[in-house]
């Protein structure tokens, strides 16, 4: 509780300074281990944009994400959390978070993902939304299980839509609209910013 509590006040803080704001687990040992049952262990890798290709490979995530990176959450030199998932010594999947504006605050949005990016599950673990229960839901959240960045790169987060097998993706209501659309950007974003940290053809 007070490592909780600690860590919501450094977050405050940094919004307040309007620093750059990242995405970490609250308690990786327990969550890793919900996430994924079977694992025995995890290695944590830190990343940003700035450290990785810098400007020349901002403007290679925004082309493909359709949209620009604006706002705290989203500087260039934003630090994002990446877990490795191990069985042993094999690596069996990814947990990977990111933040995106949604409408009454903050969401963070991580995916459970299997070796090849694939997405196995999705957490929630701050969505600040009174729209946010139906968007949570099973229902929902489990229709993105078996999609990759191939599916999500259809979406068309300007439009709020998408072709393909991601044309069905609708807002549960349509109080919930924006953060609809928010928790797709996140899910979009999520998937280019892996490939762009550990190239899927250099990772497996």
């Amino acid at each position: 509780m007070i490592r909780l509590t600690i860590l919501s006040l450094l977050l405050v803080i940094a919004m307040n300074l309007g620093a750059a704001v990242g995405c970490d687990l609250n308690d990786p040992d327990r969550d890793v281990k919900r996430l994924f049952p079977e694992s025995t262990g995890f290695a944590t890798y830190y990343k940003s944009v700035a450290g990785s290709g810098g400007k020349a490979l901002l403007t290679r995530i925004e082309t493909r994400l359709g949209d620009k990176f604006t706002g705290m959450y989203e500087t260039i030199d934003v630090p994002y959390t990446i877990y490795e998932i191990k069985k042993g010594k094999d690596r069996i999947g990814w947990i990977h978070g990111v933040n995106q504006k949604g409408k009454h605050g903050g969401i963070q949005v991580f995916l459970v993902l299997d070796n090849k990016y694939t997405i196995k599950d999705i957490y929630f673990q701050r969505f600040a939304s009174r729209s946010s229960a139906k968007l949570k839901e099973r229902s929902f959240t489990q229709k993105f299980k078996g999609l990759s960045l191939t599916e999500l790169m259809s979406w068309n987060v300007s439009q709020g839509k998408g072709t393909g097998k991601m044309e069905s993706f609708v807002a549960p209501n349509p109080d919930s609209e924006s953060d609809f659309r928010a928790v797709m950007r996140a899910i979009k974003k999520n998937l280019i910013l892996m490939d762009a940290f550990f190239p899927l053809k250099e990772s497996n």
